[in-house]
């Protein structure tokens, strides 16, 4: 075991995570930060969610957390987890353990007190860190100089790692494409490979979640080109990847100042046509919204020119800034104008300089007309809007007045 220090760290020592730790870390009982935070801790990048263990048995921490005036919730406790409300903000909170069998699938386990073999249970070296409240880390496994190293590497044999659980093949790559550097470890590259039959058995919702991490983070593209040549991306998605319009649209989405996307980076990788956005949707079980952006995103996309503002605006009208951002964006990435090409460039942020106007015709337009309600009216509504669109969105009153009568005069 080695340990190294973050005395003084300010997230360590006040505020909601002092009080639980204080509440956890007494009368005969342990509790440390472990995993993330304390790696991103180290690294100096961002703490997100602060997860703790504690040789304390679930009961005990939910009696010592509602004695704190704490709230504690269940979520997990047969596997030891409680998350534990402090002024807002949930921490899990889980006992110590040991896997005593696994399936590739899920783990039983055994509580314990041992904070080596909990260390060693886990996927990664840099995952197994954990810290006192006083700073003092703790390095059971190696992690500290794979760390240094930025090389994410499975805690003792690889093969036995990922058999405990196959989502350790989709995870081994999201973390070294977050906190690697180079190529990956060569030996869980090797037993990566050897076990991809295993992510068959994985469930589809899993598969997505890790999926989903993967393509927004910052070496994603080198690491889903890893992946394919190691023929473990085409079994996950099903179909062969466009690496080469997911690494546009990465630099698209930086040099307009946009999120990185996982719905939009996905169909970037995986989405040519409608049907592929179907095929996606069952095999990764995605939300509904999901899969309608995804559909969305197939459709017509190698229509779309950076020369007309006119088709422009009436491409934004019919999709509304949400799906017109998506679809420009897509169409940007397989074109051969780069990510400074201006005509894209303005195509792109037109949603930013116009807003769409209102159509300004209903259906009581046309009834003061003469026509009666049913398929003529209809008709009607809808030749005249896409004449409007086609004008370009005139708002004078007397082109507007010029477009009705055409309509109505077209259902006689």
């Amino acid at each position: 075991m080695t340990a190294a220090s973050l005395a003084g760290a300010a997230w360590l020592r006040g505020g909601a995570l002092a009080r639980l730790l204080t509440a956890l870390d007494r009368d005969g009982e342990e509790a440390r930060v472990v995993g993330g935070a304390v790696r991103n801790a180290l690294l100096g990048e961002p703490i997100g969610d602060v997860d703790l263990a504690t040789t304390a048995l679930p009961e005990e921490v939910v009696r010592r957390a509602s004695a704190a005036g704490f709230k504690p919730v269940p979520t997990g406790i047969e596997h030891g987890t409680v998350t534990v409300v402090v002024e807002g903000k949930p921490f899990e909170v889980t006992t110590l353990r040991q896997d005593v069998e696994t399936d590739g699938r899920h783990a039983k386990v055994a509580f314990g007190r041992d904070w080596k073999a909990d260390a060693e249970r886990r996927d990664f070296t840099m995952n197994a860190l954990s810290a006192k409240a006083d700073g003092t880390v703790f390095d059971y496994v190696g992690g500290r100089s794979d760390l240094e190293a930025r090389r994410v590497r499975f805690i003792g044999e690889a093969r036995k790692r990922i058999a405990e659980d196959y989502l350790r093949i989709l995870r081994f790559f999201r973390f070294h494409a977050a906190y690697g550097h180079g190529l990956p470890d060569a030996e869980g590259l090797a037993a990566c490979i050897a076990a991809r039959g295993g992510l068959d058995q994985l469930s589809r919702e899993r598969v997505r979640m890790e999926l989903m991490k993967l393509v927004v983070v910052p070496h994603a593209v080198s690491a889903l080109a890893v992946m394919t040549e190691a023929g473990l991306l085409v079994p996950v998605l099903g179909g062969v990847p466009e690496l080469a319009s997911f690494a546009n649209m990465t630099k698209l989405e930086h040099g307009l100042g946009l999120r990185n996307d996982p719905a939009r980076r996905l169909a970037a990788l995986g989405v040519r046509i409608a049907e592929d956005a179907e095929r996606l949707w069952q095999r990764l079980r995605l939300s509904n919204v999901e899969h309608e952006r995804l559909a969305s995103m197939g459709e017509a996309w190698w229509q779309i020119k950076a020369s007309s503002d006119k088709d422009a605006r009436a491409l934004l009208y019919r999709l509304a800034s949400e799906r017109f951002a998506d679809r420009v964006l897509i169409a940007w990435s397989r074109s051969r104008a780069g990510a400074e090409d201006a005509g894209w460039h303005d195509l792109a942020t037109l949603p930013q300089r116009w807003t769409a106007p209102v159509f300004p015709l209903k259906a009581a337009d046309f009834i003061k007309r003469g026509l009666p309600q049913g398929p003529a009216l209809g008709a009607a509504l809808h030749a005249a809007e896409a004449a409007w669109i086609a004008a370009d969105f005139p708002g004078d009153a007397r082109a507007i007045e010029a477009i009705a009568v055409t309509a109505v005069a077209s259902t006689r």
